[in-house]
């Protein structure tokens, strides 16, 4: 079976689970446009690859301005308790804590459910041109980790800003084809 569908970048009948670098530029763009909460959130999402619940549990105090870090709290880890530290560009840090000076540090950054923030996502998405199976916040994720495999980041490290507990799981962001395998196999020449 030339697609496995759990723990791939395809889904069984060939399509992309992931956004591409043009369709993370347009999400990212479509994102600024909007409000400053769900701006906030979908640049969270693309930026630090985290699940929509680990975005949401974040508060004031996950946001590291000194050091342009994001420390997220891996949801998936059964009781035990794991904080990943992710490198995020200095105007994000800006823009989530701008007016929260006051605000106590256990503050949650977005004070909606999982349900909204999935819809407004897609919203977003939608807006953005992006469609089919990769449209959701998984797909971000993805995105991300795909787009720091063609960055040069070494798997070992987006294991670790994902949270993945085996580097075979994170693995699989570096079985691209198409456009994104012909960018690796570039960087292979340069």
């Amino acid at each position: 079976m030339p697609f496995q569908q759990h723990r791939s970048l395809y889904a069984a009948d060939g399509r992309r689970k992931y956004l591409n670098s043009d369709e993370r530029r347009a999400f990212l763009d479509a994102a600024a446009r909007d409000d400053h909460e769900i701006c906030t959130l979908c640049l969270t999402l693309a930026y630090t690859g985290c699940r929509i619940s680990e975005a949401l549990s974040l508060t004031v105090s996950s946001v590291q301005s000194g050091e342009n870090l994001i420390a997220i709290r891996s949801l998936k880890k059964r009781g035990k308790v794991v904080v990943r530290e992710i490198p995020v560009p200095a105007e994000l840090v800006r823009l989530l804590l701008e007016g929260r000076g006051g605000e106590h540090p256990d503050t949650l950054l977005w004070s909606f459910g999982r349900t909204f923030a999935w819809r407004r996502v897609k919203e977003v998405m939608a807006r953005a041109g992006v469609t089919e199976l990769h449209a959701s916040p998984r797909g971000l994720r993805h995105g991300f980790a795909v787009s720091a495999v063609l960055a040069g980041v070494p798997l070992t490290l987006v294991q670790k800003w994902l949270g993945h507990a085996s580097l075979t799981t994170t693995a699989i962001y570096s079985d691209v084809v198409g456009p994104e395998e012909r960018e690796i196999a570039r960087r292979m020449w340069s």
